[in-house]
């Protein structure tokens, strides 16, 4: 038995249903607390990002062989649990790293150019050229705080664009061919060079918050900043108060603190022009969901066959 609690591309899913026994509830993950009732008897379970599968889950979770992530990010599951349980974790890796770099990218490209947040003055009958006119990325230097596979990726599409790259990442060895072309430094220099800053680096201790006042104050005078890696590697009111005074000049925010972003959560945003705001979804887009599904389902069957 298959249990996925989380939205799926259908022929993936059908392709589950066709081998096995499969239940699909997309909306599962708003009700995270049936979930346990449920596991008895399921030997997968498959996830996104929202599903947290905690060691209280995995207890009710007897037959429990393998967790399928239709993503790349872990923290929302228990590593330690499921090696304790012998529960395989699969990840997505690499499916979803072009659709990442392309949100980057973009955002890069929306928040240098600053023309694309005009449509309300446009409405009201302004014509605010002169406010629009902005920035190109040609010759500006994009800063990678984390350089792994999207990381990796995302350098490659700035590169294509003119745009110089540095980065920072102590785990990516310093004779490692992805460094050609990149400078290599560490996070001071990162925030010393980089007219763009994009975020690619898990929320783990070290990290929590890992962007605050201190490292805000510290970026170049109309840098930008872009987070698609975790909510909590940002430390979210030092961005609006750096964002409100001038002290850098946008941000894209694709996770948050609070997932989903409810209205309270999301208030201390409100009349930031600067700032752009999208529901977790830079790895999401329907070829990725498809690649991701797929090599879930696929690894999963595969997984469940060896049993």
């Amino acid at each position: 038995m298959i249990l996925i609690t989380e939205f799926m591309d259908e022929d993936a899913v059908a392709s589950l249903k066709s081998a096995v026994p499969a239940e699909y509830q997309p909306d599962l993950a708003d009700r995270q607390g049936e979930i346990p009732g449920m596991m008895a008897g399921v030997q997968a379970l498959i996830v996104r990002n929202r599903t947290q599968v905690t060691e209280d889950l995995l207890a009710a979770a007897a037959d429990l062989k393998v967790v399928g992530r239709l993503g790349v990010g872990l923290d929302n599951i228990d590593l330690a649990a499921c090696k304790a349980k012998g529960v395989e974790v699969i990840p997505a890796t690499g499916a979803n790293n072009l659709s990442v770099a392309e949100y980057v990218i973009t955002n890069a490209l929306v928040l240098l150019r600053g023309a694309y947040q005009a449509n309300a003055r446009m409405l009201a009958g302004e014509w605010p050229r002169m406010d629009c006119a902005g920035r190109e990325v040609h010759g500006k230097t994009l800063g990678l705080i984390g350089f792994g596979a999207i990381a990796q990726e995302t350098a490659k599409l700035a590169q294509s664009l003119g745009m110089q790259i540095c980065a920072t990442d102590p785990y990516v060895l310093a004779d490692s061919p992805a460094w050609t072309g990149v400078m290599r430094t560490d996070l001071s220099g990162v925030l010393r060079a980089a007219d763009v800053i994009s975020l690619h680096v898990p929320l783990v201790d070290a990290t929590r918050h890992m962007v605050n006042a201190q490292t805000l104050a510290a970026m170049k005078p109309g840098a930008v900043l872009i987070n698609a890696a975790r909510g909590g590697v940002v430390d979210e009111d030092a961005l609006v108060a750096a964002l409100r005074e001038g002290k850098i000049a946008g941000a894209a925010l694709d996770v948050f603190e609070t997932e989903p972003l409810t209205a309270e959560a999301a208030a201390k945003f409100e009349g930031l022009g600067n700032l752009i705001l999208t529901p977790h979804i830079a790895g999401v887009t329907e070829e990725s969901n498809v690649r991701v599904s797929t090599m879930i389902a696929e690894m999963v069957l595969e997984r469940l066959n060896k049993s």
